[in-house]
């Protein structure tokens, strides 16, 4: 079954972005391509699985069901943050989304603190019951820092 070849300027197209960043993309290996003689090819599959795009079950799986699903994105603005404070509750979200939930996939989790604003930002991907786990865990780590 053949499989769709993407060329990097192609990619850079459909996402928007500038051809040298997704050439950049390849060399750091954040977007895994193939080289076919002095040009990139990326596949349909390697450029889902860079945007987060749902995989298609494979056939040898087994039978799919044809449950509902469901999928969160949740961003936490958190105001009055120190650098410190900021790296725990960073490393503490991270490890958290990677851990199994009840056969769930890993929770895909952005971090970002501006220092001079006091600003952590979090971004979280994924089921509902997962994400809500981590929203918990962050409102339990600010209420901590209350005073």
């Amino acid at each position: 079954m053949p499989e769709d070849l993407y060329s990097p300027e192609q990619v850079a197209a459909q996402l928007g972005l500038h051809v040298r960043t997704v050439r950049n993309y390849v060399r750091d290996g954040r977007l895994k391509a193939t080289r076919i003689g002095k040009q990139y090819r990326i596949t349909g599959a390697d450029l889902d699985a860079f945007t987060g795009a749902p995989q298609p079950a494979s056939p040898a799986a087994g039978p799919t069901t044809d449950a509902p699903t469901a999928e969160v994105t949740s961003v936490v603005h958190a105001d009055g943050i120190s650098p410190a404070l900021a790296h725990r509750i960073s490393t503490l979200v991270l490890a958290s989304a990677q851990a199994p939930r009840d056969g769930d996939a890993p929770l895909r989790v952005q971090t970002s603190h501006d220092p001079a604003r006091g600003r952590l930002t979090l971004v979280v991907l994924g089921s509902p019951g997962s994400t809500a786990a981590v929203l918990r865990l962050v409102d339990a780590l600010l209420e901590e820092e209350t005073p």
